[in-house]
């Protein structure tokens, strides 16, 4: 299969989040012209608010208020300089008071992301190494990538799992100055908390180990003086933890804070900190309102209101015990998670909660994986025991029925979040419709299946036929792939969509830039298998093309698409896959929407490239039809090298030329690490060699006739479609002899003589084909992971 594009990241999230906020859950408004807190006015509604970070609900504490009033009139509305000059006269009663809290020298920063843009680079030397959580927040992830621009490792490992940190600390204990762990104190999405006491006995075993702590979900709620969990976890603040905690939030006025007992390290950063010297400084408002907050903190009124809180939360956890509603994390935090799987279940869930009277918070990529959508609640100060009750009675009365109304069911969610389900429920399947599925093209009519899949590509009967036949049995596991042949019919038995599934081991960088999957081939030294998956694929490593038929037009076309996903997540949890892949869409498909809302993310996949043959008589004749910019070409770039070599059509080659093309073919294998997929077994060409439908054309140098230089196989489906699959080269003569575009060449005659009206091209070196008259198709596909993991790791070093 050839590769498909670099993820880009940013479209991907544009199209999520452009599909959440169709749906009326993202990007509201809030409404009214005053707000107390207990309630927000959203789309005409007012509605109780469990959607704040504002844990204390200090943000509208008359203190505060009446403090930002007064600066605002003593200062004006901001202090236009850098904090490196000058700051504003309230500033240094602020550091003083956030000092006393917690008995360490801090920094104030106009915000925790730009605090952290300032920090990282900063404390983090060029020898040392960084090892991320894989859950800590994008804003300290996406300021720990700066530093690749300095070549300063990153590595991550998976949420809270110390055995995994260990490893990484033991790979660089002799070879690094500084290992930085980096994680949050309490994650906002699950409301967990970070291992602290776990990871400070690994920082005994380990000097050089030191911490960066984001705990800005844990303050002011907990700890003495409201110093976060962290901190509360901690007792002091040890010289080899950097904390961030926030003056935003449950602080209830703007900005963060990063507080530092190494003052050597203090004074490196406060020095000079990137944006802590150039960005503007805080408005005398938030200044004095964090001053009146401060003062709050460091009384035993803050103790009041945790206490105050607390008993919130209980009353929450009391209430949710009692349903069978999915809390991804108990604890005992004021965040929250309900899992809904897929981001429709969770469209649908928000918008039935907002319709009772409660607004809450959708979580949802790239915060959490795709099909770990879910509702989150945060409990404030704000809201009272009667609506907490109510808003429980909501979620366990309408859960069910956004499960039901999306065509799921609490096993798929629970799964989803690797949870035993408390209650078993029947599957969701289209009753009306009768799933088929065979294990082998044996077992499938012929004519049927060719007429389905109007030969596209190698997987016309004969071709899988021969698929089956050279990837099973074998003895890497890698070269042993189990095949699928699904049909999903109506009631009179009439076909409304079949296609066929692979299920097979991938590398996981196959989606990676070059330079990742050669630093992995690296690891792969010792572990052959480091950084591979089991996937369940529509169609094949092997194969390229529309591998799906689909009645669009029948009256349940919607009921098989909803089917098939279905039974792919079936599948994927029988057969303990990590990954489903759907491919070969064109962009505007009448899948993408029901894909989305199931989990799936769409990826570009390279064009694809056909050439068409309709009435093409000869090959002077297919000439004469290029443009004139192509015909030159041609007449520059290839007709010269015609007479160098010599072509030869191969239907059966001989031992010494298998041998030949075996390592023509992985010339080409391993010289593209752009797409890196395993090798296939080395029978495929003996198979080949003996099979009807497929031959060799072959290139030699006229001169030097005992050499091979260049081979294409080829398939020849139903008598229908020419199919160049593979390539193999030796580079040594590429460019003498024009290889690559003189096997394009001869390809095309080939299918001419043939009488093929069409030639699938494949996907990858579009520029070349398409000088030779190929039609450009771009095509994308469907990926569902069970988490990001992978995903964000390889994006991690693709930076590096």
């Amino acid at each position: 299969m050839a590769k498909i594009k670099h993820h880009n990241f940013l479209n991907t999230v544009h199209e999520v989040f452009t599909d959440a906020k169709q749906e009326g859950v993202l990007h509201l408004y809030a409404e009214g012209n005053s707000f107390s807190g207990r309630k927000i006015k959203v789309k005409n509604r007012n509605l109780f608010h469990f959607g704040t970070t504002g844990y204390l609900g200090l943000e509208q504490d008359q203190r505060l208020k009446k403090a930002a009033i007064r600066a605002i009139e003593n200062y004006g509305t901001q202090f236009p300089l850098s904090k490196s000059y000058i700051s504003n006269p309230l500033y240094k009663e602020l550091e003083e008071l956030i000092t006393q809290m917690y008995q360490a020298p801090i920094i104030i920063t106009k915000n925790s992301t730009l605090g952290h843009i300032g920090v990282i680079p900063s404390a983090v030397d060029d020898d040392d190494v960084i090892i991320l959580d894989h859950q800590v927040h994008w804003s300290v992830q996406n300021a720990a990538k700066m530093l690749k621009t300095r070549s300063v490792p990153i590595e991550m490992i998976r949420h809270n799992n110390l055995e995994m940190l260990e490893d990484k600390l033991k790979k660089y204990t002799h070879s690094k100055k500084h290992i930085w762990y980096m994680a949050d104190g309490i994650y906002s999405m699950y409301g967990d908390f970070a291992p602290v006491n776990n990871l400070m006995e690994l920082g005994k075993q380990y000097p050089q180990l030191r911490f960066y702590f984001d705990d800005v979900h844990g303050m002011s709620w907990v700890g003495k003086n409201g110093t976060g969990y962290v901190l509360s976890q901690l007792g002091e603040l040890p010289s080899n933890v950097l904390l961030f905690g926030t003056l935003s939030k449950t602080f209830g006025a703007s900005g963060a804070l990063l507080a530092c007992s190494d003052i050597e390290l203090y004074k490196k950063i406060k020095t000079f900190g990137g944006p802590l010297t150039f960005s503007a400084q805080l408005e005398p408002a938030s200044v004095a309102a964090a001053i009146a907050s401060a003062k709050i903190h460091l009384s035993k009124d803050i103790y009041g209101l945790q206490d105050e809180l607390k008993e919130r939360i209980d009353c929450f956890n009391e209430f949710l015990a009692k349903t069978d509603l999915p809390l991804i994390d108990h604890n005992e935090s004021p965040v929250f998670y309900i899992g809904t799987g897929m981001p429709k279940t969770g469209y649908n869930f928000v918008n039935r909660l907002m319709k009772e009277g409660f607004y809450v918070n959708l979580g949802i990529f790239p915060a959490v994986p795709v099909k770990n959508t879910g509702v989150r609640i945060t409990i404030s100060r704000h809201n009272q025991k009667e609506e907490i009750k109510a808003l429980v009675a909501a979620m366990e009365y309408h859960y069910p029925k956004a499960l039901a109304e999306t065509r799921t069911t609490p096993e798929r969610v629970f799964h989803a979040f690797n949870l035993q389900p408390k209650v078993l429920s029947e599957k969701v399947l289209n009753v009306d419709l009768q799933i088929e599925i065979k294990e082998t093209i044996g077992a499938v009519d012929k004519k049927l299946w060719n007429n389905l899949m109007k030969g596209q590509g190698v997987y016309d009967w004969d071709g899988l036929n021969f698929l089956e036949n050279v990837f099973q049995d074998n003895n890497r596991k890698e070269y042993n792939w189990a095949f699928r042949y699904v049909f999903i019919k109506d009631e009179n038995e009439k076909i409304i969509l079949a296609t066929f599934l692979t299920h097979a081991l991938w590398k996981d960088d196959m989606l990676a830039k070059e330079k990742v999957s050669l630093a992995i081939e690296v690891e792969r030294n010792e572990d052959p298998y480091h950084l591979t998956s089991m996937v369940v694929s529509m169609g094949s490593l092997f194969t390229e093309g529309d591998h799906l038929y689909w009645d669009g037009k029948h009256p349940k076309a919607k009921g098989a698409m909803n089917t098939l996903i279905r039974l792919l997540e079936d599948l994927q949890l029988d057969l303990d896959a990590k990954m489903i892949v759907l491919r070969d869409f064109e962009r505007e498909t009448p899948w993408h929407r029901n894909l989305q809302g199931n989990g799936f993310i769409r990826v570009q996949m390279p064009d694809t490239c056909m050439v068409d043959l309709k009435g093409v008589v000869n090959l002077q004749d297919f000439l004469s039809k290029l443009s004139s910019r192509n015909r030159k070409h041609y007449r520059k770039d290839i007709r010269p090298y015609l007479e160098k070599v010599n072509v030869k059509l191969v239907k059966k080659a001989t031992s010494s030329e298998i041998v030949q093309i075996k390592k023509l073919y992985g010339n080409v294998h391993d010289n593209n690490q752009g797409l890196n997929t395993f090798s296939f077994p080395e029978k495929l060409f003996d198979h080949m060699n003996q099979h009807s439908l497929w031959e060799f054309i072959m290139v030699r140098p006229s001169e030097q006739l005992e050499t091979l230089i260049g081979v294409m196989l080829c398939y020849k489906n139903s008598g229908q479609v020419y199919v160049p699959a593979f390539i193999g080269m030796d580079y040594a003569y590429r460019n003498d002899f024009s290889t690559y575009r003189l096997l394009l060449l001869m390809t095309i005659e080939r299918a001419i003589a043939l009488g093929f009206s069409k030639i699938d091209m494949g996907m990858t070196a579009s520029f070349e084909k398409k000088k030779l008259g190929a039609q450009v198709i771009k095509k994308y596909a469907y990926l569902q992971t069970a988490d990001n993991y992978t995903l964000e790791l390889l994006g991690i070093m693709e930076g590096q």
